[in-house]
């Protein structure tokens, strides 16, 4: 070896042995460990069951079943296959393909105005007595006090809608509205103004003080700074944000389904119940494409949105 690569060997062996050292992480790496060994430990995990001869004689039937019906004991055939999922597709997935991209979009779009309106309340800077211009002089206890409580009430609320799971929110509302696109649209719309009205309010935080400031000190009004300042500001990372969220409304308005909701988990379900596994296959495969292609699309607009920004 050179000097030159033993001198560089000698620096990282120097630097290794001079590497920071947290006993706190050491300590959380090795409780992890404990945790997941007691995890298996306490659950039963029987390797012998999952590769046992029954479940082997199980996978089998069920890759025989998920052959398109007209194929199942013959000969495969691209054309047979394609005729059975064209007639599939007519007959249920049009309908179902289309109910859950409508219902993802709608779920977005509340989500999106509900999530802009309150995160300027669940701003910390935003709502206060005087935004922006801390300097004039101490305000009222009780307007302080007024808009506390505010920020805190909004907060909370978002936080609330963040953790209630849209599968959850759309079974109580089923006893409202029934199994209605209307009940996976306001699920999905409610969890997600959580989620976009504390992504926004975060932005809003992070503005750049210097233009909202000088607004008030011209006389600005609290929501003219917001129409004129802070809404161009955050905009465009705003929509990122939008369109992240509309792939899981995507995703979710397909498992929806299964409560009956016309979607694609609805067929889901149906063929799950009927025992026909090509129609079950068939329709997961069709929800897998949609959220495959939402996310390409997401994908396009997020670049061109930070080409923009």
């Amino acid at each position: 070896m050179s000097d030159r690569g033993t001198q560089s060997a000698a620096t990282i062996e120097s630097q290794w042995r001079e590497r920071p050292r947290d006993r706190f992480v050491r300590a959380s790496l090795g409780a992890a460990l404990v945790l997941m060994l007691a995890a298996w430990l306490a659950g039963g995990y029987d390797w012998g069951d999952l590769l046992s001869e029954r479940r082997a004689a199980n996978l089998q039937r069920f890759v025989q079943e998920i052959r398109p019906h007209p194929l199942q004991g013959e000969p495969w055939d691209w054309g047979v296959a394609w005729r059975w999922s064209s007639d599939l597709f007519e007959a249920k997935g049009r309908q179902a393909v289309g109910a859950t991209v409508a219902i993802s979009l709608a779920a977005i779009v509340l989500a999106a105005l509900g999530g802009a309106l309150l995160a300027l309340p669940a701003a910390r800077n935003f709502a206060l007595s005087e935004p922006f211009l801390a300097a004039l002089g101490e305000p009222p206890r009780a307007r302080r006090w007024l808009w506390k409580g505010v920020a805190t009430t909004t907060r909370a609320g978002l936080m609330l809608l963040r953790a209630m799971p849209e599968y959850v929110v759309a079974f109580l509302l089923l006893a409202v509205w029934g199994p209605t696109p209307w009940t996976a649209v306001l699920a999905l719309a409610l969890h997600n103004i959580g989620i976009l009205g504390r992504l926004g309010a975060e932005s809003i935080e992070n503005v750049e003080r210097r233009g909202p400031r000088s607004l008030r000190s011209l006389g600005a009004s609290r929501m003219q700074i917001a129409a004129w300042n802070i809404a161009p500001e955050i905009w465009p990372r705003y929509l990122l944000y939008i369109f992240y969220r509309w792939e899981t409304c995507v995703r979710e308005a397909t498992v929806l389904g299964l409560l009956g909701i016309v979607s694609l988990g609805f067929w889901i379900d149906d063929a799950r119940a009927r025992g026909h596994a090509d129609e079950m296959v068939y329709f997961v495969l069709l929800g897998a494409a949609i959220v495959l292609v939402g996310d390409w699309v997401s994908s396009l607009a997020r670049a061109a949105l930070r080409r923009w920004g």
